[in-house]
């Protein structure tokens, strides 16, 4: 059974929430058994387009308060095995990429284990549900990334609940839309700079020492890092220093046996953009100018997640794969 912090997961996952999200999802043999494939589909159409519904939520932000709800594969993916056997830790696996990354990876058979902030609880209970209903491990590991001692406790927590580690996705990230330089204060450009850049740095050298040649450590950036905009400064300066060190990172650990690589979404329908990420403007139109004419869901990335940590990726490292609606990057 696991266990959140010495809570039962049993005891957290319990309550008629969360009874609610598994019982409309598809059981393990469903997920992995289904004959064929899915019918195709237009992909301009396949999700919501824009005009959305104006709407905040004070940060980090709920999926589940979100109108509409982001698609993190919870009732379309369809695992076969890819991952057998495999301990992945994802930050921000409450919901996003992450969350997304969590469900196909349990579903392709590894033990989760997701970081997130204790705001985002009712979220990662979710996630934890999803994941025991696909059979798999799930652990929760609570907490602040911006503190360097959690960074390390979060990789040690994780290798003792699953027995190891081989996939570390470092995918939590803050990101707060400013119109100029002068309205960003000095704590809050530290906050993102901390929970952005220096958290995955702890992070990925407390895994190390647990990472087998085969492991793979997957880093989300942002089509941000090669073309910014202009009320996102610290932001997607952070986006083009995770792209710099998955290239740079690959390198030196090629010899060792372990592939960095990154993704690098377009805009994707996630509590990022509710939460202070956009403002109400461009949120109303929000992927509206991509060749797509709509935002992405995390769904649609977590195919990306999996390639990269699966054995059939294995001559991948030092690549930035995109998923940016026609966008062209990177």
């Amino acid at each position: 059974m696991a266990k959140k912090d010495g809570v039962s997961r049993r005891q957290i996952v319990s309550g008629a929430a969360i009874a609610g999200v598994a019982s409309a999802l598809p059981s393990q043999g469903a997920a992995q058994g289904a004959a064929g494939a899915a019918p195709i589909q237009d992909p301009r159409t396949k999700y919501p387009r824009p005009p959305f519904k104006k709407q905040s939520q004070p940060w980090p932000g709920l999926a589940g308060q979100m109108d509409p709800r982001p698609d993190h594969g919870e009732q379309s993916y369809k695992g076969s095995g890819r991952l057998a056997g495999r301990k992945a830790l994802i930050t921000g696996g409450d919901s996003g990429m992450g969350r997304a990354a969590a469900i196909a990876y349990a579903r392709e058979g590894a033990d989760v284990a997701i970081n997130y902030l204790p705001d985002e609880e009712a979220d990662a209970r979710e996630v934890i549900a999803l994941i025991e209903q696909a059979g798999r491990k799930g652990y929760a590991i609570p907490g602040d990334l911006r503190d360097e001692a959690f960074c390390k406790k979060m990789v040690a927590k994780a290798v003792k609940a699953l027995g190891g580690l081989d996939i570390l996705v470092n995918n939590a990230a803050r990101q707060q839309t400013h119109a100029s330089i002068l309205d960003i204060s000095s704590d809050q450009f530290d906050w993102t700079m901390k929970t952005n850049i220096y958290a995955p740095f702890w992070t990925i050298k407390a895994a190390l020492p647990h990472l087998k040649p085969g492991s793979s450590i997957i880093g989300t950036t942002s089509e941000q890092a090669m073309d910014p905009s202009e009320d996102l400064y610290d932001y997607a300066q952070t986006k083009a220093a995770t792209t710099n060190y998955v290239r740079s990172l690959a390198k030196q650990l090629a010899p060792k046996g372990i592939r960095v690589n990154g993704v690098a979404p377009g805009p994707i329908w996630t509590p990022l953009q509710v939460s202070g990420g956009a403002t109400m403007e461009k949120l109303a139109q929000f992927g509206g100018d991509t060749p797509l004419m709509r935002p992405g869901q995390p769904a649609e990335l977590a195919g990306i997640y999996v390639l990269l940590a699966e054995e059939s990726g294995s001559y991948a490292t030092g690549q930035v794969y995109g998923a940016m609606g026609g966008n062209g990057q990177p």
